[in-house]
């Protein structure tokens, strides 16, 4: 089964860090992808840009309503993603709380739901 695991941050904090403490922080994202492709649970991972560069779309009466920025205004934005392949959600959590995000955010832990199994129901 395949999980996304949602990585939320402070997208102000990586700023403030000196230059030591983002290449440890770079340096610990690093080796938890790499135990995630050695172990094969590796799909996907990508960071994302600051929330301030998003565009939302939303509809307001028939038309569509176009935003600078995020959908809502919160203390954590999500910063980036990994999808992993994992027996079931057990091991997804474990995967989950291995990264590095836990020691200054936050991760949501959500399995996919495959197309083709919302096609069967």
């Amino acid at each position: 089964m395949q999980y996304l695991l949602i990585l939320y941050v402070n997208e102000a904090g990586w700023p403030e860090l000196t230059p030591a403490q983002q290449e440890e922080g770079t340096a610990a994202y690093m080796a938890y992808s790499e135990a995630l492709r050695k172990a094969g649970a590796l799909v996907a991972s990508n960071r994302l840009r600051p929330s301030s560069s998003a565009t939302t779309i939303r509809t307001a009466g028939d038309k569509p309503q176009v935003l600078d920025g995020p959908y809502a205004e919160s203390r954590e934005q999500i910063g980036g993603y990994y999808l992993i392949e994992a027996p079931d959600h057990d091991a997804a959590m474990a995967w989950a709380a291995r990264c590095p995000t836990v020691d200054h955010g936050v991760v949501e832990v959500r399995e996919v739901w495959q197309m083709s199994e919302y096609a069967r129901r």
